[in-house]
């Protein structure tokens, strides 16, 4: 089957995501915060859209050919969503992964006939794990690197799909989005979505997350160490380029965890810690902007992949906290809409 009708077919089931708005009190204030429920992609996560665009992209180019070995080094959805398309068209994939990444994320990815190389923090841990990935593509040129923190697809991939759904979906409602926060992983999505939405309206803010705990957009560094999977990476991906951004929103580890187990266990969204940590910058920006802001983030998965993290255990507040100052009064649906081919 010609592969780029086989990723045309696995189009129809990636992008289109429901968005949440959920309806909050912060210290007795009422804001209405909006969240894309990215599991309910192909593998259950965001990195589906990326992944898809950047082998169409590389079919379209010739840059791949059908004998390559796709390998990636990814700290678990990405390697999930490159595993699952890769084997669908046929690759073999090797995913390069931090060794302290869940248990479950590596059970997922060898589910779909990938293999994972662990890399340890004495290996390099994630630095380590992308130089591995580029010394496999030196000595074998049959090899396919989607090289996700420089490769513009990744940005493409959200300016092209995950924006213009935003867009479309506020539109039915009559809103317009004020701000988009984002955790910065490999920096896709807070590029991508910003760039198509500061193209639409220019006043919107866009503001890029990470941990309080590991501040590395803005030290340039590693710094410390956090729980937040999936974001603050080691280091600043090229695609990233923060003087476009607006400034830089920090959310706890643990408040992120806090806010993942009350979306779960108040509303029955049951989500990834970087989940958490988005909501929580969400509404941070929402209550500098005021009640009337329309702030946009994203969910990018569930909580099944954190089945033993401390997702799932008694995570103490800590009195600077935001989760204990929030009530989650509910949340409605606004359907997903199709709106560009990824």
């Amino acid at each position: 089957m010609d592969k780029l009708r086989q990723l045309d077919a696995l189009g129809g089931l990636i992008g289109g995501t429901p968005m949440l708005a959920i309806h909050c009190l912060l210290d007795g204030s009422k804001y209405t915060v909006f969240a894309k429920a990215e599991n309910f992609n192909f593998t259950g996560s965001i990195k589906d859209r990326m992944a898809l665009h950047i082998l169409r992209d590389a079919y379209r180019a010739k840059a791949i050919s059908e004998t390559d070995v796709i390998a990636e080094a990814t700290s678990g959805n990405t390697g999930i969503a490159f595993a699952a398309i890769g084997r669908a068209l046929g690759h073999e994939v090797r995913i390069y992964m931090p060794d302290w990444m869940s248990r479950e994320r590596v059970m997922v990815i060898e589910s779909l006939g990938a293999k994972v190389i662990p890399v340890s923090r004495e290996e390099g841990g994630f630095v380590g794990s992308i130089e591995m990935v580029r010394q496999r593509a030196a000595q074998d040129p049959g090899t396919f690197l989607p090289s996700q923190f420089d490769n513009q697809a990744n940005v493409e991939a959200h300016r092209c799909s995950t924006g213009p759904e935003i867009l479309a979906q506020l539109g039915t409602t009559g809103r317009v989005p004020t701000g988009f926060v984002a955790g910065v992983g490999t920096g896709g999505t807070v590029m991508g979505v910003g760039r198509f939405l500061r193209g639409a309206i220019a006043s919107c803010k866009i503001h890029p997350l990470e941990p309080a705990e590991s501040p590395t957009l803005r030290t340039g560094s590693k710094v410390g160490s956090h729980r937040i999977q999936g974001i603050s990476d080691e280091f600043i991906p090229s695609i990233v380029k923060l003087d476009t951004l607006d400034p830089i929103v920090d959310a706890c580890d643990g408040d992120a965890i806090l806010m993942a187990q009350a979306l779960a266990g108040r509303l029955g969204l049951a989500v990834g810690i970087s989940s958490g940590a988005n909501l929580i910058g969400a509404l941070l920006v929402a209550r500098e902007q005021g009640p009337e802001s329309v702030v946009v983030t994203v969910f990018p998965d569930s909580n099944k992949k954190y089945l033993s993290t401390d997702l799932f255990s008694v995570e103490p507040a800590l009195e600077h906290y935001l989760t204990p100052r929030v009530e989650l009064i509910g949340f409605d649906v606004i359907p997903g809409q199709r709106v560009q081919e990824l």
